[in-house]
């Protein structure tokens, strides 16, 4: 197997492209693929500050990476959710990556910082964890933004992400996600801008990135992410992939180009009836932001106690 553009032997096969690759020019493929994508749409701007959402994952680490590479200088944002081992193992990569590379790392504590934590609140509120936890990433992520004068959160949404949750918008027709299925959402209204500058890479892609740059990352899923459909998208668009290399790519980009515009047509403005939260000052609906209401109803409620097997860092790819 050799290089597609030295010759010389390759390490990794990238069947979309219908090509292999050295280390060398695979790391230069994602940097170019990276690129592409924010300039395509516009992402970040030269001299705007970027903030980074850290989970400690291979995608998130592997953004982080990528941009300094292009020369950004990107600060990073970890959210401590308090999700047993699981989380405990994801900070401690996410510093040592921020350590290592000289970066700026900020942290929030849910538990700390607010009084409760996604197994706690998933257990009072008798939903599924994965609500309370985006509920509260969203929310944290928009509130670092504004108090410290971000124009941008990136965030290591993959091609295999987004294709798995336009799969699943499109299967139940949700024409206001489908609206803003966008590797850019336009700030405004208190709210930051949002990239997703991975878009062009898949989950095996930034992963084999990380295992060349010697990245450790935390290679477990969630433990509480169990029966989740997103991951059930994922596994049905992996076997078509499997049949036919290029289909997540065709079918994401090909909504992006032919079918994004006529959903966000009929979507309105989306920040209009917005006001300050009477507590937080987030641009909210309502007088009380979703998160402080779920603040709210958790308060004073017993810590459920959650640990995760078998959390672990890898330098190699699954």
């Amino acid at each position: 197997m050799k290089c597609r553009v030295c010759r010389e032997p390759a390490v990794i096969d990238v069947r979309r492209h219908n090509a292999n690759f050295c280390v060398e020019h695979f790391l230069e493929q994602c940097r170019r693929q990276v690129q592409k994508a924010i300039d395509a749409f516009d992402m970040v701007q030269p001299g705007e500050r970027v903030l980074v959402a850290v989970s400690g994952g291979k995608d998130s680490l592997a953004l982080w990476d990528l941009l300094v590479e292009l020369g950004h200088r990107p600060d990073g944002l970890y959210i401590g959710l308090g999700i047993g081992d699981y989380s405990d193992v994801s900070g401690r990569h996410a510093r040592a990556f921020a350590g290592a590379k000289g970066l700026t790392l900020h942290e929030v504590d849910l538990r700390e910082d607010h009084g409760f934590d996604v197994p706690t609140a998933a257990a009072v509120t008798r939903r599924v964890p994965c609500s309370a936890c985006g509920l509260s990433k969203r929310h944290l992520f928009d509130r670092a933004a504004r108090q410290g004068g971000y124009d941008v959160v990136m965030t290591g949404h993959n091609l295999d992400d987004e294709a798995a949750v336009l799969f699943g918008n499109v299967l139940r027709w949700q024409t206001e996600y489908l609206a803003r299925q966008l590797p850019v959402l336009a700030g405004g209204n208190g709210f930051p801008r949002k990239a997703k500058p991975l878009v062009r890479l898949s989950e095996r892609e930034t992963a084999a990135y990380c295992v060349l740059r010697g990245i450790d990352y935390l290679v477990d899923e969630c433990p509480m992410a169990a029966g989740n459909r997103h991951l059930g998208y994922k596994e049905a668009l992996n076997r078509v992939e499997e049949a036919s290399p290029g289909t997540k790519h065709d079918f994401y980009f090909g909504f992006l180009e032919r079918a994004a515009a006529l959903f966000r047509e009929g979507s309105g403005d989306q920040g209009q009836g917005l006001q300050p939260c009477s507590r937080c000052g987030a641009p909210s609906p309502a007088e009380l932001c979703a998160f402080c209401r779920l603040e709210e109803r958790v308060a004073g409620a017993e810590p459920v106690v959650l640990r995760a097997r078998g959390a672990t860092g890898r330098r190699a790819a699954r």
